[in-house]
């Protein structure tokens, strides 16, 4: 579980480096990705790991996952152009509720009162953390705008989320972690290719795109995967509240940006879901 928690905490710093390197979101996510197969490609290959992997038959759906974090990705960062960012949050955050429904489904996991109070908790902690008035959120979802097409688009990430969530742990239990991480990658880049031209900035900005790829998609991905081996996907889905709380919390130490007392209030309600998740054996 701690592996998950690290990659949770590595992940809610891309925030910073997206908004210092002032760099195209596509841009920095496919030469991060391109990083990270330099990287690790070499390793799992003279190791033998991609060999063994690659005999394996269920290995050419091992793509999917890079097909749903990218779904996920662009999903939510149009829901952040395009309404508030707590409605982006907010429904991007829904796939707990997501994985709840889905997990038992398709995962045959038991869902168990802990994990049910554990999401609603970090339901209710997010909404107060954001200061959301469900009414506006209703009648933003209803008024049919553009508004609602970001609110429709977050929830879409939502779902893509609770999916990516749902696949990793499938074939977590059968792959290796680094080889899942290169794979995801490798589908990220060729799915990228026609839409990223390399920026007059570039030299200037390589020190994102070097972060990047070593921290966020590297080291962040494998522990997460080789985490997910043990952790249930719900447990999974409802840390993930964590990572907006420590987004927040970077944010206020790097960007002094200011915290209200409702996302306080609201991030040690979050903060109290992952510890009832993390006593839930």
């Amino acid at each position: 579980m701690y592996n998950i928690l690290i990659a949770i905490f590595l992940w809610s710093s891309q925030g910073l480096v997206i908004r210092f390197s002032g760099m195209p979101v596509q841009t920095l996510i496919f030469f991060s990705c391109l990083i990270s197969v330099l990287i690790i490609g070499p390793w799992i290959w003279r190791s033998g790991r991609l060999q063994q992997a690659a005999a394996d038959r269920r290995f050419r759906y091992l793509p999917l996952i890079g097909i749903v974090n990218l779904i996920n990705a662009f999903s939510f960062f149009y829901a952040y152009k395009n309404t508030t960012v707590a409605n982006a949050v907010l429904t991007h955050y829904t796939a707990p509720i997501f994985v709840a429904f889905l997990a038992p489904l398709l995962l045959k996991e038991r869902l168990t009162k802990m994990t049910a109070a554990a999401t609603a908790v970090g339901s209710i902690g997010l909404w107060i953390m954001l200061d959301a008035q469900p009414s506006y959120f209703i009648s933003m979802v209803l008024h049919g705008d553009k508004t609602s097409v970001g609110i429709f688009a977050g929830l879409i990430s939502g779902l893509a989320y609770a999916m990516l969530i749902i696949s990793i742990r499938t074939m977590a239990s059968d792959f290796d972690a680094a080889v899942m991480t290169f794979v995801q990658n490798v589908t990220i880049i060729f799915l990228l290719l026609p839409f990223v031209v390399i920026p007059e900035e570039f030299m200037s900005s390589f020190w994102a795109f070097a972060l990047m790829g070593v921290v966020h998609s590297t080291i962040a991905p494998y522990l997460y995967i080789k985490g997910m081996k043990e952790v249930s996907a719900g447990k999974t889905a409802i840390l993930g509240y964590l990572e907006p709380v420590s987004a927040i919390l970077l944010a206020m130490a790097f960007l002094n940006e200011a915290v209200s007392c409702n996302t306080l209030a609201g991030g040690m309600i979050i903060l109290f879901s992952g510890y009832i998740t993390m006593k839930d054996k």
